[in-house]
């Protein structure tokens, strides 16, 4: 579903990111974590087509995002660790918004903004305007958002900050039933413990290198998949 080539991006004489290349298939969920500054943002902006890059290529299921950009956009989600929503509007208006983007019907549209408003405790607040919300409101409305014209791809980044226990809990669980029908799921986490019980599959990035990834089992063996990681933190010292 993503096939990500040899992707390379810099800034300046900086490698953000440096030849990285993954294969996220449908029904995964993918995990990527690294430090602050390893590169999982700019390679996750860049899988969407909001960076561009420098070298490399990125097929969003079997279509080069370089050649049909809108076309790849649009089996795509994204949910940003800081939702910058349009705040003038309401969140009810923001969410037909994005299924106008998206072509999404009336009917469909209906039903999928009752039901994942209810889920995330959402639907009373969605006469109220986005600037009134608070961030955790913030992210369940960008959350719903990117679940309404169901995409064959969510890319999102940090996805658990900001939320509440039981809002984390619904995103796992929503997570895993879109998995269940072939959307392939691609995001980052400083949260160690919610990867390892999440993620189908893990990789590890440093200073914009892979330095490991694969199943959960073949990175991690016996050890917690946090023990892995500061050890390889080190290694790489």
């Amino acid at each position: 579903m993503l096939k990500i080539e040899h992707l390379t991006k810099t800034y300046g004489s900086r490698k953000a990111v440096d030849d990285l290349s993954l294969h996220i298939r449908p029904g995964e969920i993918y995990g990527f974590i690294g430090h602050n500054g390893a590169g999982k943002t700019t390679t996750l902006k860049s899988c969407c087509g909001i960076l561009r890059f420098d070298a490399g290529e990125i097929f969003i299921d079997g279509t080069s995002l370089k050649a049909d950009p809108l076309g790849c956009k649009a089996k795509i989600a994204y949910i940003p660790d800081n939702p910058d929503l349009y705040e003038f509007m309401t969140g009810i208006q923001f969410l037909n918004f994005t299924a106008d983007v998206f072509g999404v019907g009336e009917t469909e549209r209906r039903e999928r903004i009752r039901r994942y408003g209810d889920m995330f405790e959402m639907t009373e607040s969605l006469a109220q305007s986005v600037g009134e919300y608070s961030h955790g409101m913030k992210q369940k409305l960008a959350i719903i958002s990117a679940l309404i014209h169901q995409p064959k791809l969510i890319v999102m980044d940090e996805p658990f900050v900001g939320l509440d226990p039981k809002a984390s809990h619904l995103l796992k669980q929503t997570m895993r039933e879109m998995c269940g029908s072939g959307t392939a799921i691609f995001f980052s986490t400083h949260v160690l413990e919610v990867a390892e019980k999440l993620c189908d599959k893990i990789a590890i990035i440093r200073g914009g290198k892979l330095i490991r990834s694969g199943t959960m089992e073949e990175v991690k063996g016996d050890d917690s998949l946090e023990e892995v990681f500061l050890e390889l933190e080190d290694d790489h010292d």
